[in-house]
């Protein structure tokens, strides 16, 4: 019914440094974990995100089981890549990718939003181990990262630096200054990758402030522009290796999404944007991802 709890080999393997590249198989079936924990540890909290975090999960595994050279054992280990989420409100998914990676133990999801728990509402260096910057205000995390690597470059280093972004974010001016900053400077190791699930908080993006022609807008930028099905894992990974193999320009990965992707009461509809569900309401999210609240939280638990 549900994926086999992380067995000795994999748990090792998630530690280990460096990038894992784990087949299409297995990434696959990991996202579908990914979307189980989410549900799972909304519906303990009763609070936070759901429809962004789920239409995150296929290119976040992507990402963080084959993309990205990270030691989670060691979280500042000096040679890995950089990565950040600047919609820091989409920390369901970033907390799973993170425990699932083995940044710290699943059971920490339990205590999600919790004062006992170091897993706050939005990303927060100070608490919770692998965080590199704290988030919330949308729109500075693309400048942050053009730090980065602009540092990485002073310093010689060969890191990769990956921004993920949100698609109404896009409204943000900060955003297109930071475009222009690493096209001018050929920030060449740095990726950034948009959510594009179509919706925001108030509802579609398009009749909030329209971002179309956005693959054109970016290019106009000087970017690299690479447009995927953002729950294609194989594209999503082609998209990867393209923009690894670019040089000269920054990459952006506009990964086309569901909001809610996995959830049908959920798939494509605004308003669960920045709600949880119910407990009711997850059990019936957790059986169609095959499981149940009671199977999904016990292995949370014990882990």
């Amino acid at each position: 019914m549900s994926s086999a709890a992380p067995g000795a080999a994999e748990l090792e393997a998630a530690h280990r440094s460096g990038r894992l590249e784990w087949p299409v198989e297995r990434l696959t079936a990991k996202a579908l974990d990914i979307r189980r924990d989410i549900v799972t540890l909304l519906s303990k909290s009763q609070t936070g995100h759901s429809g962004g975090p789920l239409s995150c999960a296929d290119f976040g595994t992507a990402l963080f089981f084959h993309e990205l050279n990270i030691d989670p054992a060691n979280p500042r280990w000096p040679e890995r890549d950089y990565w950040h989420f600047s919609i820091g409100h989409v920390t369901p998914v970033i907390y799973s990718l993170m425990a699932e990676r083995g940044y710290f133990p699943l059971r920490d999801l339990m205590k999600f939003r919790t004062f006992e728990g170091h897993a706050q509402g939005h990303p927060s260096a100070h608490d919770t181990p692998g965080i590199e910057v704290s988030a919330g205000s949308l729109g500075q995390g693309l400048s942050v990262c053009n730090g980065v690597a602009m540092g990485a470059r002073i310093d010689h280093h060969p890191r990769r630096i990956y921004c993920v972004m949100g698609d109404g974010e896009q409204q943000e001016g900060q955003i297109w200054e930071a475009a222009m900053f690493a096209a001018h400077y050929r920030l060449d190791h740095l990726c950034g990758i948009i959510d594009y699930n179509h919706k925001q908080i108030d509802g579609d993006v398009e009749d909030i402030m329209g971002v179309k022609p956005l693959a054109d807008k970016w290019r106009s930028f000087n970017w690299n522009v690479i447009e995927c099905d953002g729950h294609d894992i194989p594209g999503i990974l082609r998209s990867f290796a393209a923009a690894r193999a670019h040089g000269g320009r920054p990459s952006v990965i506009i990964a086309d999404t569901v909001m809610g992707r996995g959830v049908s009461y959920m798939a494509d509809d605004y308003r669960w944007h920045g709600k949880p569900p119910k407990p009711d309401q997850a059990e019936t999210a957790l059986q169609e991802l095959g499981t149940s609240y009671a199977e999904w939280s016990a292995r949370l638990l014990a882990h």
